[in-house]
């Protein structure tokens, strides 16, 4: 597994991460397809100019066009707080392979090494139980349960925390 900057060709794979209802019934339902090349060009400058990490989730390094989901970490303001956020999706054909556990984890050790994310938030939804599992495991804290919102909608997710640079086990 290795992880790389999404690319302008990654459309295809927003597509099927972001638009499918399967792929996103814990984050409220599929979006529409229209603006995920808007999305991909917004996430490819921001990579590119080093203010927000998107990685694509590459199992084989031999195949690096095969994309089996993401890995996001980026800053935003919650509450008036500048806060570190990390997300992820794994695409269903790779899902239970580990894939995810291991690009957050790759993720957290490149953010601990660069040194500036820190504490690293993350919100799944509180019935999303693999990534839930995916936070506990790799060492974040459970703060609580919150409602957050997410492309217009409320959503009911856990509240998770870690600073890379002790936590990260």
């Amino acid at each position: 597994m290795l992880l790389r900057d999404v690319e302008h060709g990654d459309v295809e794979a927003y597509v099927r991460m972001r638009c499918d209802p399967v792929m996103m019934a814990e984050l409220g339902g599929p979006l529409p397809r229209q603006g995920m090349e808007a999305k991909v060009r917004r996430d490819v400058r921001r990579a590119a100019a080093d203010t927000d990490w998107t990685k694509m989730i590459v199992p084989h390094a031999a195949r690096p066009d095969l994309v089996a989901g993401t890995v996001t970490l980026w800053p935003h303001d919650e509450d008036g707080e500048r806060i570190s956020e990390i997300g992820w999706m794994v695409l269903p054909e790779y899902q239970g392979q580990g894939l995810g556990k291991q690009g957050v984890r790759t993720l957290l050790e490149l953010a601990r090494d660069d040194g500036r994310w820190r504490p690293i938030h993350a919100f799944p939804a509180t019935s999303n139980a693999p990534s839930n599992g995916i936070c506990r495991s790799l060492g974040f804290r459970l703060l609580g349960t919150q409602d957050i919102p997410f492309a217009g909608r409320v959503l009911q997710a856990r509240h998770w925390v870690i600073d890379p640079r002790i936590d990260l086990t």
